[in-house]
Formats: C-alpha cells, sequence, structure tokens
C-alpha cells in the first residue's frame, strides 16, 4: 500500500467543437470573412460558487468550430441543440472573484475576451469530528479553487467518515484521510492538478494536500502543519495548502502528541487510532 509523502486555476478549462468538412476535387482557396465565425454575445445564467453556470455563446459560423476558454470553470461540456447562431455550455463553477472567458477559433484567433465576476458570500468552513474532539477548517477558494473544490467533493460524499489520522510526526504534521483503523487504503477519485504556490504557506494551523514524489497527485489525503513548515511551500515543487484551523487547534496539539510505531509498513502510526468520526461543512 502506499500513502502520499510530503514532498498541491487558475487551471483553464476549455472544450474544443469542430465540425466536419466535406471534399473536394479542386484545390481550396483561402476562407473569406463570411465563411469565419464571429461571436457577438456571451452570457451567463448564473454565476454562484460551486452551482453549475450555463453559458450561451451567440454569433455566425459557429459550426466552424470554437474553443471556449473559461478560468472559472471545472470541465465545461457542450449542451444539445447548439446551431450555426448558437452554441449552450456547462460548466460547474470551482473559482471565485473576477475571472477570464476567452474564445477563439480553430486557427486560435480569439473571438471573444472578457470577464465575470463569480461573487463568494463567506469563506466555505468544514467541521472535522475526530474521537480527540473537533477541528473548524476555513478553505480557501480563491487560492486554490481546484484543491478546495476537490476536498469539498469528499466531504459531500461522506468519504472521510471512519478514516484516521494515520501519520503523525509531533514536531512536524498530522496526515490522515486515506486510510481505515485497520490501514486499508481507501480508493479514491482521480488526482488533482497541484496549486503549490498560490501565496498561501505551510505555516502552524494550515491544512495542505498530501502526495507522492509526483506533482500532481494529490487525491484525499490531507496534512495539518502543527508547526511552521515554510520548507514545504517550494520543496520538490511544493504542497499546496488551501485553508486553515480556525477552530479546535487544541485539539491538533492533542494528536500530535499520542504514540506512534510503525504498522502494516508505515512509519509512525497512532498506537491508538485517531479516529475522524464526520466531516461536514458548516458554512
Amino acid at each position: 500500500m502506499k500513502s502520499p509523502v510530503l514532498l498541491s486555476l487558475t487551471s483553464i478549462a476549455s472544450i474544443l467543437i469542430l465540425s466536419a468538412c466535406g471534399g473536394s476535387d479542386s484545390p481550396s482557396s483561402a476562407p473569406s470573412t463570411q465563411n469565419k465565425a464571429s461571436v457577438t454575445e456571451v452570457a451567463s445564467d448564473q454565476l454562484i460558487y460551486r452551482k453549475n453556470s450555463v453559458i450561451t455563446v451567440k454569433g455566425k459560423n459557429l459550426d466552424l468550430g470554437i474553443n471556449l476558454s473559461h478560468q472559472g470553470c471545472g470541465k465545461i461540456s457542450e449542451l444539445t441543440g447548439s446551431t450555426a447562431t448558437q452554441k449552450v455550455f456547462s460548466c460547474k463553477l470551482i473559482a471565485v472573484g473576477t475571472v477570464p472567458i476567452t474564445i477563439t477559433d480553430g486557427a486560435s484567433s480569439t473571438l471573444y475576451a472578457g470577464q465575470v465576476t463569480i461573487p463568494l458570500a463567506a469563506q466555505p468552513q468544514v467541521t472535522m469530528v475526530t474521537n480527540l474532539g473537533s477541528i473548524v477548517l476555513e478553505l480557501n477558494p480563491a487560492k486554490a479553487p481546484i484543491t478546495v473544490d476537490n476536498f469539498l467533493n469528499y466531504v459531500e460524499s461522506g468519504f472521510y467518515v471512519n478514516k484516521i489520522f494515520h501519520r503523525v510526526i509531533r514536531d512536524f504534521m498530522i496526515q490522515g484521510g486515506g486510510f481505515t483503523a485497520d490501514l486499508t487504503q481507501a480508493n479514491t477519485s482521480a488526482p488533482i492538478k497541484l496549486e503549490a504556490g498560490n501565496g498561501l504557506s505551510n505555516v502552524r494551523g494550515s491544512i495542505a494536500m498530501a502526495r507522492t514524489p509526483a506533482l500532481d497527485s494529490a487525491t484525499s489525503q490531507f496534512f495539518i502543519n502543527v508547526v511552521d513548515n515554510i520548507a514545504l511551500d517550494t520543496n520538490s515543487g511544493g504542497y499546496a495548502v488551501f485553508g486553515k484551523v480556525v477552530s479546535g487547534i487544541e485539539t491538533v496539539d492533542k494528536i500530535k502528541v499520542v504514540p506512534t510505531s510503525t504498522r502494516s509498513g508505515l512509519n509512525d502510526v497512532p498506537l491508538s487510532s485517531v479516529l475522524i468520526s464526520g466531516m461536514t461543512q458548516t458554512k
């Protein structure tokens, strides 16, 4: 079994839609302006963090192929019913603040460049309940949108229930979120993109993603720094901080001093399980 070790948008979501072209026996000529795609309007139905947004693009000759890039989105999909004058897309908004939208044609010429602002009423908070007490985490989607969305997906699915802190080093960090009490490693979703270097630092009380030596390998496992570990901001590509403890640091301090040993090939495993009995988004 393997556990991530401590060695993470604004990633751009994009989708390319290209139409099929008919053949011709005669040499092709340069396309006229009339046969080029153009965009006259781009509109979103709603701009709510972690909700799906429908994006409508209007123009001419859109069936020739356009590329929509939206830095606030996760994966973009085209909805059915598109025409040469209108294409409709859907995406989950995982970033906050002002983000750019760009539309290009098949030759990478810009057809549209604009921006939208995705508001955030309050920083999301998650309450983690353990057998040694509770910890309240405040997450930062503006700095680590992919990581926060990934973490909240696991929280919402109930994944962290009955997982443990399986690696505890009192002068370093406490790591959990991947194993059950019998040290069975749980199946996870796909790895995410590393968001290190986002302006958040591995200081005491911060929460970051654990990963393998591969940069884009973080899944469910996280760690809470129990001391300032600034070197982790850049060492081996860095470790992505995505939030901080705002309540319950005394619980973190209880966990960091539990006796540990080597079990099932894993080092620094608590002798008595530190169990996560629940994790809920409370704000």
